[in-house]
């Protein structure tokens, strides 16, 4: 007898991810239900009333004697013989049935209470107290929020968690409020987060045309998705996952031994991407080298790779010696060269595309094999290079940057906070896809991306969360996919075997070419004598 495999034990992410899952699809299941319900529910409610009076029937049959039976069945026979020969009996008959029926067939059971139990209209009355100060003034003849008023009169519609805590809520506000103030804005924010309950991560989105502020509590980004081979095209990279209602995308991935669909934040680069360079920025350890070295993976599939590491610690030490990979440079003067080397080939690549465009033929092949510089904490070089007086590695990415777009080629710098004002002036005009990991405060996300975060910041930042704008888009919650030095033994065994599945072949070594035989020349002999037979 063949024995039932045991369940798997699923982590805390893919549990996570699977009850999300489960959620939707009961969601859709109770969204059809409902639209079922609507349309059959006059036929349920002549079936329910047939029943009924059936069972009544039977009912009045039983508490009959004996005795009467059978001149009571007489009467029921006379009364079907008499319908049945009236003009339009029959039809009569039928309609005075389903009328009964549907009489008999109603619900009813006591109407379900209004309104949500004492306990959370409390919470909802305290909150529209402590919303007063925010959305009330002194000049106001009939204000919306006054002290002692109705809650139910600005919060239209709210929704409670199994445990009682507020999940979604919309308010109203007076048309007098400035929605478009961010510090007027703020304070809103900040009042109801901590009403609503700390520890958990909130988005606002305020409708200013209709006076409508909705909040709604956001479920925390699966943390355990590995580095995997992503259904993308050339062209495309994905740096992270975020909120399914914030893309119009999903990729089909491997989670644990799951299959499963996530929205991704898709980077595209080339020729006519508006966003060619991109620059990430973090706290230590918040996963900005995990960042670099996912997006190295993805670019080795179409183009090569070019990476200078500031900070040493060999975070890159896997990919030497693979196929794609250009070089690793560790050392200030490795990086000078290395970079020298990119201007030129950008120069270089300028050059021949704009004599092919000329002469009307195509680009050729060696210009349009996308070329990556991952430059991870430049910044120490410059320091180096300030100290010994070098040429600065900053310096050489402004061809680069300006250029690359055309010429194939794309710069991504990772950089921590601390250092980020001695980054030079051309990577930040240039790199427009920006990337913020790690704890952050909404001011510095806000100075960095351009635009304030749409969500408050989690109470535990998980390495590899963070937010994404590309461009001038919105502003999306990411999570970078597990991407761990394959050779760091404190990382989790399954994350460095998928990371080193995805590192391309080394390249062989190159055969030494076969040294000439040397003829002996014996002592006696002069060293120049010509032997007879070459005379």
């Amino acid at each position: 007898m063949a024995r039932r495999p045991l369940p798997r034990i699923l982590s805390k992410d893919s549990a996570q991810l699977a009850r999300t899952q489960l959620a939707r699809s009961r969601e859709l299941a109770r969204t059809a239900a409902d639209s079922a319900t609507d349309v059959l529910h006059p036929l349920i409610t002549i079936s329910r009333g047939l029943r009924r009076l059936a069972l009544a029937g039977r009912a009045k049959v039983a508490a009959t004697p004996k005795d009467k039976r059978g001149p009571l069945l007489f009467l029921a026979a006379a009364v079907v013989m008499a319908v049945a020969l009236m003009p339009y009996g029959p039809l009569l008959a039928a309609v005075s049935l389903m009328v009964t029926a549907a009489w008999y067939g109603r619900d009813h059971g006591p109407a379900a209470p209004e309104g949500p139990d004492p306990a959370r209209a409390e919470r909802l009355q305290s909150l529209y107290e402590a919303l007063v100060p925010c959305f009330s003034t002194a000049g106001d003849p009939a204000p919306l929020y006054a002290h002692g008023g109705a809650w139910d009169a600005v919060f239209t519609e709210h929704e409670f968690d199994e445990g009682g805590r507020l999940e979604r809520v919309v308010i109203r506000y007076p048309a007098y409020f400035p929605d478009g103030d961010p510090g007027s804005r703020a304070r809103v924010e900040r009042l109801l987060t901590a009403k609503a309950g700390r520890g958990r991560e909130y988005r606002f989105t305020w409708e200013e045309e209709g006076n409508r502020l909705t909040l709604s509590v956001l479920a925390a980004l699966p943390a355990g998705i590995t580095a995997q081979h992503f259904v993308t095209a050339p062209g495309e990279t994905v740096l992270g996952f975020t909120d399914p209602d914030e893309v119009q995308r999903t990729l089909p991935l491997s989670y644990g031994e799951e299959r499963c669909d996530v929205p991704p934040v898709v980077w595209r680069t080339g020729s006519r991407s508006p966003e060619p360079h991109l620059l990430i920025m973090g706290q230590p350890g918040s996963g900005t080298s995990t960042l670099v070295r996912s997006i190295a993976l993805q670019a080795l599939r179409h183009g090569d790779v070019m990476i200078v590491d500031g900070g040493g610690t060999g975070e890159y030490s896997c990919l030497i010696g693979r196929e794609g990979v250009l070089a690793v440079e560790c050392a200030p003067a490795g990086a000078v060269a290395g970079l020298e080397w990119a201007a030129q080939e950008t120069e270089r690549r300028l050059l021949a595309v704009n004599e092919a465009r000329q002469a009307g033929a195509p680009p050729p092949q060696d210009t349009t094999r996308p070329l990556w510089v991952l430059l991870d904490r430049p910044t120490v070089f410059t320091h180096l290079a300030e100290a010994e007086h070098r040429t600065d590695p900053q310096a050489l990415l402004q061809v680069p940057l300006r250029h690359g777009r055309a010429a194939g080629v794309t710069v991504v710098v990772a950089e921590q906070f601390d250092s980020a004002d001695t980054l030079s002036e051309a990577i930040g005009q240039h790199t427009r896809a920006r990337v913020v990991l790690g704890p952050a405060s909404p001011q510095q996300v806000a100075a960095f991306l351009g635009a304030p975060p749409p969500t408050t910041p989690p109470d535990r930042t998980p390495p590899g969360r963070g937010y994404a704008r590309l461009g001038s888009g919105p502003v999306h919650r990411l999570q970078v996919p597990a991407t761990p030095d394959p050779y760091d033994e404190a990382a989790p065994e399954p994350e460095r075997q998928a990371v080193l599945s995805l590192l391309p072949g080394r390249i062989a070594p190159a055969e030494p070419e076969p040294t000439r035989s040397m003829e002996v020349v014996s002592p006696a002999e002069p060293a120049d004598a010509v032997p007879a037979d070459r005379a």
